[in-house]
């Protein structure tokens, strides 16, 4: 019997990268197809969105997206055809008008790097996948528990973002309290009889992971005590303490208090060194999520609006955010590394305990993910191409570009701020003529769709005492002040057109 070779022996060279001359002139063509849709399909566009609508965009996909056949088609070909359908129909977050959300521009050392990260395919579980880059990660995990002012006994691991970060925090602040209080552990015996009692606190304006993770960490969502805000939109120190003993009275068991560095709407920061200093006193795991506000301490201008996150026991930080990297890239740093321990688990044929006696570094045991990639190469490219002067003048423009924002807002006839900006979110409200609170949500609402279905601007919605409000997210420095002139002149206009048409309606009903 003759072993004849698959059919698709010959092709192998032009479907993976190799050493083969044929691999090389596949892959530089299939970049330079991606390339080209890229250039002249998305990163050239005059609008920040098409302007499609759900339902009509949705009809598009489905009629037109072409799924598979039995043969492979060239690449050029689907390419053109992701342009068309995809490229061209999503927003455009380097554009000056897209101001929605808190999803950056990326850096092109990001996009090139990513490139790379794509093609080696590294691993970060184990050590023999992913040789070199373990290291280049230990190493950027070092320089930012420095930056954000750790002893050598920290460590960290970088992370899909916010939400897998915060996960670790509020997991290794569970298993570490169980093992202090009751000497129970988690991981071999599950969760202690006296879970149903554990508590945590936070702001009413903590992120929702911070909810969801308690849920998913089996304590439910009970285990949340969110504490209203004060003035200034942070936790009130005095109001938590009072919470902590209050708590505590009634038989409960706080075991953490998670600290907001950048608010999601309004960029609030906690009081950070207050907020370590009473749960020292009470020996809660401190838990500062930075996601947001993080990017600070890039800054010499502001990152001493950082002071007092040092203390946390553990931080998360995000980098698709204001340090411009694509998505996803996050990092969950560790004030002390033997927490780790409570992670740990070893895997025969991943890594093996033999590979901890002998030194090799496998950073699955730091992760509550196994598969993961090596994001911590594009932050690497990233500050190197850049230069840490540029990166904190860029975040020093936001933020100043944000409160000329505010001031000019504030001043408008036709606006209400709604809040004085920390960071670089503003948050504001048309406001109709006659204050009729019903009208003005449902112009607000407009304003934003209209925009959205014209394509010139991407706008946030939000909401804030219950009344509907419009938000800019700043975090694109190439947006400019003039940018920002002629959209709140877009935001006047609509607003007022919309009035208009809602009291003529009015005035008819009146008559009829």
């Amino acid at each position: 019997m003759t072993n004849k070779a698959p059919k698709f022996t010959d092709q192998l060279d032009t479907i993976f990268l190799t050493p083969a001359a044929s691999s090389r002139t596949q892959y530089l063509y299939s970049m330079e197809q991606a390339n080209e849709q890229i250039l002249s399909r998305f990163a050239c566009q005059d609008k920040p969105y098409s302007g499609q609508s759900p339902r009509v965009l949705k009809q598009l996909v489905h009629d037109r997206l072409k799924l598979f056949a039995d043969d492979g088609e060239d690449i050029a070909s689907i390419l053109n055809q992701v342009g068309e359908l995809v490229m061209q129909h999503s927003v455009n977050v380097s554009h000056p008008a897209c101001l929605a959300h808190l999803q950056c521009p990326p850096f092109i050392s990001s996009m090139a790097a990513e490139a790379i990260i794509n093609a080696m395919n590294q691993s970060m579980d184990s050590w023999d996948q992913s040789p070199a880059a373990t290291f280049v990660e230990e190493q950027m995990i070092a320089w930012l528990c420095r930056e954000f002012g750790y002893r050598k006994e920290a460590d960290g691991v970088f992370t899909g973002g916010g939400t897998m970060s915060n996960f670790m925090g509020l997991l290794l602040a569970r298993d570490h309290f169980a093992a202090k209080r009751w000497g129970w552990n988690v991981q071999k015996k599950g969760l202690p009889p006296e879970a149903s009692k554990m508590r945590i606190f936070c702001s009413k304006a903590a992120h929702f992971t911070i909810v969801k993770s308690c849920a998913l960490l089996g304590l439910g969502e009970q285990a949340v005590i969110a504490l209203d805000v004060d003035d200034n939109g942070n936790i009130s120190v005095d109001r938590l303490e009072e919470a902590i003993k209050h708590t505590t009275s009634e038989g409960m068991f706080p075991f953490a208090v998670v600290a907001t560095a950048g608010t999601t709407d309004f960029g609030c920061i906690d009081p950070l060194e207050d907020i370590a200093a009473l749960a020292e006193q009470n020996q809660l795991w401190f838990h500062v999520d930075a996601a947001y506000g993080g990017a600070l301490v890039l800054s010499r201008k502001h990152r001493a609006r950082l002071l007092g996150i040092e203390k946390a026991d553990s931080i998360t930080v995000d980098f698709h955010k204001m340090f411009y990297q694509s998505i996803s890239c996050g990092a969950f740093l560790l004030n002390e590394r033997s927490h780790f321990n409570l992670l740990k688990i070893h895997a025969d044929y991943l890594n093996p305990e033999e590979d901890e006696e002998a030194g090799v570094p496998n950073l699955v045991l730091k992760s509550v993910q196994t598969t993961r990639r090596f994001d911590a190469m594009k932050l690497y490219v990233s500050l190197k191409a850049t230069g840490l002067r540029t990166m904190g003048e860029i975040v020093d423009y936001t933020l100043e570009l944000a409160e000329q924002t505010a001031s000019i807002i504030a001043k408008h006839p036709s606006l209400q701020l709604i809040n004085q900006p920390i960071l670089n979110t503003i948050v504001f409200r048309y406001q109709t003529q006659l204050g009729i609170s019903e009208m003005e949500d449902s112009i607000n609402l407009k304003i934003r769709d209209i925009l959205l279905r014209k394509g010139d601007v991407v706008l946030a919605r939000t909401r804030f005492k219950g009344r509907n409000c419009l938000k800019f997210t700043l975090l694109n420095p190439r947006t400019t002040i003039e940018d920002i002139k002629s959209i709140l002149k877009q935001v006047q206009s609509i607003g007022q057109h919309l009035e208009q048409m809602l009291d003529e309606r009015s005035e008819k009903v009146r008559h009829e």
